[in-house]
């Protein structure tokens, strides 16, 4: 069956290959820079982003999709099916400029519609992963019921993530090194939240990741009433088996029903540093 709408989203969605070939769902680029080599996301583990920075004490820089990577998905969407209405779901304008080079790709085509997610990685997942359910629950929607729809899911989302060291805000040249020495030796984890697709820090918590990732599970998903039938957990490199069996089992003790797992990708883990976790679900 062809499809009447296609979902485009940027790599740093971090949605499973899988799930992106079941729903059709284009991925572009995101771009991540080691030094004087930049390659593009998705095509290498995210655990080169933790040994680059272990090697150099320095912290690869993440660079939106370009408008040239836009429009050739855009292009070749729809040289195969001019029919189709092309639906993108952005990263966070507010945390990417990716938004703004995908706006002028679409300029003058009104075939293409361009809305901002407000979130990134897990959140996104779940935005972009739920509206193609939906599209494929009501194929004969027309882009007049399904960008509402999509609207209504980008206002339920919820997504925070904690960081398990500050090293890389300070490799990134976000934090001075006394502040992160202190933080590390008081085990202290910050926990950032999405907030109107800016990132905000929301609070911080002290001890280990296996006691504070429960906790922060617990107290997000109250604090919001979080729909209990579905959360999605995405994970860098180098969380350990414990934490993550910690993270589902209170997923599962606080209710939800479907507990999904990702792997975060290079961009995030660029920005959050390994072994941290997030956690995206819906009101």
């Amino acid at each position: 069956m062809i499809p009447s709408i296609i979902l485009v989203a940027e790599t740093g969605s971090d949605i499973p290959r899988h799930l992106a070939q079941c729903y059709g769902i284009h991925l572009i680029p995101m771009h991540v820079a080691f030094g004087d080599v930049t390659r593009a996301d998705n095509t290498f583990s995210p655990e080169e982003i933790c040994t680059y920075y272990d090697r150099t004490g320095t912290v690869p820089r993440t660079r939106a999709a370009t408008l040239e990577d836009f429009e050739a998905v855009f292009q070749a969407i729809h040289a195969q099916h001019p029919k189709a209405h092309i639906l993108y779901l952005a990263y966070s304008a507010a945390a990417s400029s990716s938004f703004q080079w995908g706006q002028m790709a679409a300029k003058g085509k009104d075939y293409i519609t361009c809305l901002d997610t407000q979130q990134v990685s897990a959140g996104q997942c779940l935005v972009v992963l739920q509206v193609a359910k939906a599209l494929q629950d009501h194929p004969e929607w027309t882009p007049a019921q399904a960008v509402p729809a999509a609207k209504e899911i980008i206002q339920r989302t919820r997504m925070c993530f904690v960081i398990r060291s500050l090293g890389f805000l300070r490799g990134g040249g976000r934090m001075n090194n006394a502040a992160v020495l202190c933080s590390n030796l008081l085990r202290i984890h910050p926990c950032i939240e999405m907030d109107h697709g800016h990132l905000r820090s929301a609070r911080k918590y002290q001890g280990s990741m296996e006691r504070v990732i429960p906790r922060m599970i617990r107290e997000y998903a109250q604090r919001f009433q979080l729909d209990r039938r579905l959360l999605w957990l995405g994970v860098t490199p180098r969380l350990s088996p414990s934490a993550r069996r910690a993270a589902e089992d209170t997923a599962w003790q606080l209710g939800f029903q479907q507990i999904h797992w990702l792997q975060t990708g290079g961009v995030i883990t660029s920005h959050i540093g390994p072994g941290s976790l997030c956690m995206a679900g819906m009101v």
